[in-house]
């Protein structure tokens, strides 16, 4: 394959990188609208909300035999317009059975889109000889503050859910259907040099994966305690106003963007190892700052250090199951990411669990120890400037259909 073909490739990734962003945004966001509209009780909440990464995962296993027949190309194609679909009926429906039909779908759906597009991210990165899987990740991040504000708009202009989800659906169903026939992948992995030689081969040692599986798990605890405590946080225990309590998640989100943006350039200099390290010390030094926090303000300089720092660290387990594993690294990130969905089904629950047992300051440094593990894992992200492609040959590709 051409050079503008990969390239062309590389873009419709990352658009569906962008799409899967506003997407989840738009779902995450309008929860309370959610359980308005379909009178979910507080009681019944959590069971609604953990079902969706729950299926999420089991088709995210599921994912790792089909795309074995078909590539991961295809399985985007037709997972991303039924997540978008999947969302437009959460606003349709008004019973109970509905709304439990409709999150359904988006977990599974989102499942195998979540394995998929990050397959497809490996395989590129590994063609192109350098590391890009942080780019694809910083769309998903612009995406989620498109479809945040997008949500803030709905809101802002009392819109119902139907109403404030059908032109976004409009516009990008078509967007992502049209830019999946550019999708492509990189060579079978044959030609991959693994950082790790007992990676080598066509299976996947869950051992050798354990390492990479608990960091996501430690991610994603720290990232689903922000999402769904930061504002609680500078409320209720920073005493910040209503509107105040908004804009952490937002500066989170920020800096995450930025931190994707450019931290390509950091693993190609310094390597993914030390990215990786840097990473997860700024973002316990970003709990550190919250937990101790003297005021609201002070804790929004928390929130912002901890997106700069997180925001390195999945990109680049997905990349290193990817090196670790050559000649499976479908099957590597499949698994991989079922501790996408762990991680999110612990962080919440565990974090207030300890706020109401203890205190929510308190409750902050276990995800601060926990991202400041990683630091022990690094050596698994390897140590030294990462090449994927064998550095002077051309980058091979293969159509995805």
């Amino acid at each position: 394959m051409t050079d503008a073909r990969l390239r062309r490739g590389r873009g419709s990734l990352a658009v569906s990188f962008f799409v899967q962003g506003v997407t989840f945004a738009l779902l995450v966001t309008r929860i309370p609208a959610i359980q308005d509209r379909y009178g979910i009780s507080d009681s019944l909440l959590p069971a609604f909300l953990a079902a969706v990464p729950i299926l999420a995962g089991v088709a995210s296993v599921l994912t790792e035999k089909v795309v074995a027949r078909v590539g991961p190309g295809v399985v985007l194609r037709w997972a991303q317009p039924f997540v978008l679909l999947a969302l437009l009926a959460v606003g349709v429906g008004d019973q109970l059975w509905h709304a439990a039909l409709a999150l359904g779908l988006f977990g599974l759906a989102v499942g195998a889109l979540d394995a998929s597009m990050n397959m497809l991210g490996v395989s590129l990165q590994r063609a192109y000889g350098r590391s890009i899987m942080l780019g694809f990740h910083a769309s998903y991040s612009l995406g989620g503050i498109a479809g945040a504000s997008l949500a803030w708009v709905g809101a802002h202009w009392h819109l119902s859910l139907f109403v404030a989800y059908l032109p976004v659906v409009a516009v990008l169903l078509p967007l992502a259907f049209v830019g999946s026939r550019w999708y492509v992948a990189g060579g079978d992995g044959a030609d991959a040099v693994a950082e790790v030689g007992d990676g080598k081969g066509s299976g996947v040692a869950f051992k050798l994966l354990l390492p990479l599986c608990l960091v996501m798990t430690f991610a994603y605890i720290g990232d689903s305690t922000v999402s769904n405590w930061s504002a609680k946080y500078l409320q209720d225990v920073l005493g910040s106003s209503e509107e105040l309590a908004t804009v952490p998640y937002n500066a989170y989100m920020v800096t995450t963007l930025l931190g994707r943006a450019v931290g390509d350039f950091g693993v190609r200099r310094f390597g993914a190892a030390t990215v990786v390290r840097a990473g997860a010390v700024l973002g316990a030094l970003g709990f550190a700052v919250v937990a101790v926090s003297p005021g609201a303000w002070a804790g929004i300089v928390g929130f912002t250090v901890l997106g700069l720092g997180l925001s390195v660290i999945v990109p680049q387990t997905f990349a290193a199951a990817g090196r670790l594993f050559p000649g499976a690294s479908d099957a590597a990130v499949a698994r991989l990411n079922v501790f996408n969905y762990v991680g999110f089904l612990i962080g919440s629950p565990l974090v207030g669990a300890l706020g109401d047992a203890w205190s929510y300051r308190g409750a902050m440094l276990v995800p601060m120890v926990l991202v400041l593990v990683t630091v022990v894992y690094a050596t698994s992200f390897g140590s030294r400037p990462a090449r994927y492609g064998g550095g002077h040959e051309r980058p091979r590709t293969v159509d995805v259909g």
